[in-house]
């Protein structure tokens, strides 16, 4: 499927070889994530592809969200929509997803409920669910389950053609917990978390099982054409720091470090939101190469505590990503540009550029142009 060419997706051929890749033609973020000075800050957005385009809506139509993460044809097109219409503007694509893809292929049931979101109608409320995951039965395969997500990265891969790199992703496994207790969103998390003060064994255990499917669930998409990966804690800053402590970064370190033994050469982004009090952690007890920031961290004080933190522990200086507060792509023009040169210049070197959360499904697309231009124009370095 040509990048330029909206050729209808349900009838695109698949491209399903994982070897033969097109050449990369821009290198810019992998080349910032593994910590290379680079001419200007590279940029993407999470959730750039997603219902504030049109031509997504168009497809969500006709298709309901899951068959269009189980379709590789479909997955493709979703992916390189944003990539087609800001043509030359984003640095990465990443693979249309969604981190519950792990929970059902540990075998709970997830729906997409139309404007409710996620519902898991069978939620784990007792240890003794556990027994329900699949995860431990005899012939259980993570590549299995998860194969249609790796025939979407293969085909996409060769429908870039080399444009940007593509990149892979996963829940967290306090986050993909805190949805399997809970049954889908919430506003307290009181079930997931009774869990981990009631049942600390069990959710050690089910954050275990997490971390292991999700860890071999990354490197598998490396295998199929994924360039870089991102792991999504979601929900880390509904935990305070002693809990974060115990029951979310040892988690993102164990997955980090299968990863990085597996895949030693490929960028691995960690995006814990909420938790600007784990900076230093992340920084110092994790081989991440990039930490995300969400819009509530300072990028001055964020750059120099994790600086400090990754010196002290003998590492390399560590990526900073984000994170200009989505909301601000509902001001002007005017004020978009002012406040994303701000951000640019706050961040300095060794940043890629990207919102603080994801898109919205109410943002004008023009209004992400603006950002996108701008981010070009302010972080460029002479």
């Amino acid at each position: 499927m040509p990048i330029n060419d909206p050729t209808t997706a349900g009838d695109a051929p698949l491209n399903l070889s994982p070897s033969g890749f097109p050449a990369l033609k821009n290198d810019l973020y992998l080349r910032t994530a593994r910590g290379e000075a680079t001419e200007r800050a590279p940029v993407w957005c999470m959730r750039q592809a997603g219902r504030y385009l049109p031509e997504f809506r168009a497809i969500r139509v006709e298709h309901d969200f899951f068959r269009v993460c189980r379709t590789p044809a479909l997955a493709t097109e979703v992916t390189v929509q944003p990539l087609r219409r800001y043509a030359g503007l984003l640095d990465a694509a990443i693979i249309f997803s969604d981190i519950l893809v792990v929970p059902q292929a540990m075998g709970l049931q997830v729906e997409m409920v139309p404007g409710k979101g996620p519902h898991l109608p069978e939620p784990l409320r007792a240890p003794a669910d556990l027994a329900r995951l699949a995860d431990r039965r005899p012939g259980f395969s993570v590549d299995a389950e998860l194969d249609y997500v790796y025939k979407a990265l293969t085909n996409t891969r060769h429908a870039l053609q080399g444009q940007v790199p593509l990149l892979g992703f996963a829940g967290a496994p306090w986050t993909l917990m805190a949805y399997m207790v809970e049954g889908g969103g919430s506003k307290t998390f009181a079930l997931a978390k009774a869990w981990l003060f009631e049942h600390p064994a069990a959710a050690h255990e089910l954050l275990g099982r997490i971390a292991d499917v999700a860890a071999e669930f990354l490197v598998g998409q490396v295998r199929a054409g994924a360039q870089a990966l991102q792991l999504f804690e979601s929900w880390a800053g509904e935990l305070g720091p002693r809990d974060f402590a115990e029951f979310s970064l040892p988690y993102l370190a164990r997955i980090a470090s299968h990863v990085k033994r597996q895949c030693p050469d490929v960028p691995l982004t960690v995006f814990a939101k909420g938790a600007h009090y784990a900076l230093e952690q992340l920084a110092a007890q994790t081989v991440f190469d990039v930490i995300s920031l969400d819009w509530t961290v300072d990028p001055e004080q964020a750059r120099a505590r994790v600086d400090r933190a990754a010196a002290a522990a003998g590492r390399r200086p560590v990526v900073l990503q984000g994170n200009l507060d989505p909301t601000l792509l509902f001001g002007s023009p005017e004020v978009i540009r002012q406040r994303t040169t701000e951000m640019c210049q706050a961040f300095g070197s060794a940043h890629i550029a990207n919102l603080g959360h994801g898109m919205m499904p109410s943002h004008d697309p023009e209004r992400l142009r603006v950002f996108l231009e701008t981010v070009h124009a302010a972080s460029r370095r002479t």
